[in-house]
């Protein structure tokens, strides 16, 4: 009984496992304006990034208020992982 228990258990595991990342395009939310080197490095690296992982990537300026504007918009999307925020330094 406890083998057919965990048997069933690791079916649904793998059944719960099977959607892929990503299926829609990636929404890259930067917090510096277009035309920038910020701008320029990440559509660079959207380019690697679409052909690594086969989707589109987008890139959409959100400056304004220190990044806040941009990482409000990344925590009001739909927690899905498809609306990313580059790391900055200060």
């Amino acid at each position: 009984m406890r083998v057919f228990c965990a048997l069933a258990l690791a079916a649904a595991a793998t059944l719960a496992c099977a959607q892929s990342y990503p299926s829609k395009p990636i929404h890259l939310l930067l917090t510096f304006s277009s035309g920038g080197q910020a701008d320029i490095l990440a559509r660079m690296v959207s380019d690697k990034m679409r052909a690594t992982v086969g989707q589109p990537v987008l890139i959409e300026p959100e400056p304004g208020a220190g990044g806040n504007l941009a990482m409000e918009a990344t925590a009001k999307a739909a927690p899905d992982g498809y609306t990313l925020v580059p790391p900055t330094r200060k």
